[in-house]
């Protein structure tokens, strides 16, 4: 009873400045990110049979192959935050460095899926794809919001890096914490963008 009630009693002044911060910089990406997804669902909702027709052409297995290496890099954020916290400082540097391997495979697998859309000029770099007539707002919102979060993964990777390089004698392990909430945020943004582009048709 006296642990609830120490609970309860938590202040928000004790929360971990750090942690904090990373929380404010997550609110605030979800903010981005929730705008750009809201804005494609009233464009799909406008024009479904026309959004089902171009998702048709997205790539759902190297969809599913980034969700399943995103989930996994999400369980090595894990065991390396644990390892943090048993000061296991080998352990936690294989976990974040496998984490980044993975973010790494992400943008490759995603390279392959984008290059033949971009040939196939429905990319950002050709004004057309503003075009709902044609279909390719579409593609607007894919290569926007996939684009901003590929972005993301590589902040994400450059954040963990960082952070093994900065605790890797066994100081500031809090900070290993701090990364890993910014790289699930990373990962929960693609459960998202996964069945929209790929799964919603």
């Amino acid at each position: 009873m006296s642990s609830l009630a120490e609970a309860r009693s938590v202040r928000f002044s004790d929360v971990p400045k750090g942690r904090m911060v990373i929380w404010l910089v997550v609110a605030g990406e979800i903010v981005i990110f929730g705008g750009g997804v809201v804005c494609y669902l009233l464009y799909k909702f406008t024009h479904p049979a026309l959004y089902d027709a171009m998702a048709s052409n997205t790539n759902t297995p190297m969809g599913a192959l980034n969700t399943l290496v995103l989930l996994t890099s999400s369980f090595l954020v894990v065991m390396a935050h644990h390892y943090s916290t048993t000061k296991e400082l080998g352990k936690m540097k294989l976990s974040m460095i496998g984490t980044i391997l993975l973010g790494a495979t992400f943008l490759v697998v995603k390279s392959f899926e984008w290059i033949p859309k971009i040939q196939a000029g429905l990319g950002l770099n050709n004004m057309a794809a503003f075009d709902i007539g044609a279909g390719k707002t579409f593609w607007w919102f894919y290569f926007f919001l996939t684009g901003m979060h590929a972005a993301h993964v590589i902040l994400g990777m450059l954040a963990i890096l960082i952070v093994m390089f900065n605790v890797r004698n066994g100081k500031n392990l809090h900070r290993v914490e701090m990364s890993g909430i910014y790289w699930h945020f990373v990962d929960l943004v693609w459960i998202f963008l996964f069945p929209l582009f790929y799964l919603s048709r």
